[in-house]
């Protein structure tokens, strides 16, 4: 069974050659790497084409220009040929064991659309910082949708033909790429959880989830809900909790942090704007606080 491993590279070529030994380190030999570089301008292709070399298995392909995540994303998924297929960041690495874990977990749950592990933090030079606390189960019956509670991470793998029953991923994201498929795939069957650490995920300045970029990153998994939101209400597609007034009280909650932060804006429009946007989505949620927030920013207060 072809396990194809995604790469999506931008600027962390000098970090591919630990991301490349722990792809050829592994038990399992039936792979594929299909790596996409979005227009990098550091020296990441050079980097990429030296240590893959001729080695068939690791294919790689140029973007024209800088696209964004989720246009490489997809575009990774579409030239892959595997039956199962997995993130892989180039600044990261994968135990040994990994793939073959997965495969036989996918071939075991026939039904899963989704299968995903835990994980390790790491330093710069791949030692072990701490173990992973996001990393979970959803309960059965639940929805990673409204669970709240953990996280789906790292090694996160999918099987091809439950991602071509979706609308594939949203090329025009720029963050949250991984929560919107994993919201997508969910719909398409059964989610597992295994408890193994088959990921080594690194911390460094530039890693997104660890960056000054938080803010941006919370703009896109609302846009990822809200996407959810409109396409199982438009399906029918029934889940716990899943309702209009969960959706309502979290895109309040969503535009009032908004406003919370934008007070320091020196433009009144744009902290009107997120506060009215909070009120309208759920006018009798927090209602003292929304009241009190526009009276302060009538007179001039915020």
């Amino acid at each position: 069974m072809l396990f194809s491993i995604l790469i999506a590279n931008y600027n962390n070529g000098h970090f591919f050659t630990d991301c490349y030994n722990s792809i050829i380190q592994q038990n399992y030999n039936n792979w594929e790497v299909i790596i996409v570089d979005d227009g990098s301008n550091d020296n990441s292709v050079e980097v990429i084409k030296k240590t893959i070399a001729n080695d068939s298995r690791f294919k790689l392909f140029e973007n024209d220009k800088n696209r964004g995540c989720g246009y490489s994303k997809n575009k990774c998924c579409e030239y892959a040929s595997g039956k199962i297929l997995g993130f892989l960041d180039p600044d990261d690495a994968i135990k040994p064991n990994a793939l073959e874990i997965m495969v036989n977990a996918h071939r075991t749950y026939k039904k899963a659309a989704l299968i995903t592990s835990n994980y390790e933090l790491v330093d710069l030079n791949l030692n072990v910082i701490s173990k992973g606390v996001n990393a979970s189960k959803v309960p059965k019956g639940k929805s990673y949708l409204t669970h709240g509670k953990g996280a789906l991470t790292h090694f996160a793998t999918f099987k091809s033909h439950a991602y071509n029953n979706t609308l594939g991923i949203d090329a025009l994201m720029k963050r949250a790429v991984d929560q919107d498929l994993y919201y997508k795939l969910e719909e398409q069957g059964d989610h597992i959880f295994l408890d193994d650490y088959l990921y080594l995920y690194r911390i460094h300045e530039n890693s997104i989830s660890e960056n000054k970029n938080i803010f941006k990153a919370r703009y896109w998994h609302y846009y990822a809900k809200k996407a959810a939101y409109k396409r199982r209400k438009s399906n029918n597609y029934e889940i716990d909790n899943f309702s209009n007034a969960f959706f309502k009280d979290y895109e309040s909650n969503y535009f009032l942090n908004r406003f919370e932060h934008s007070k320091n804006n020196k433009h009144f429009k744009v902290k009107l704007y997120f506060l009215c946007k909070a009120i309208y989505a759920d006018p009798l949620h927090n209602p003292i606080r929304k009241i009190k927030s526009l009276l302060l920013l009538m007179i001039g207060r915020i």
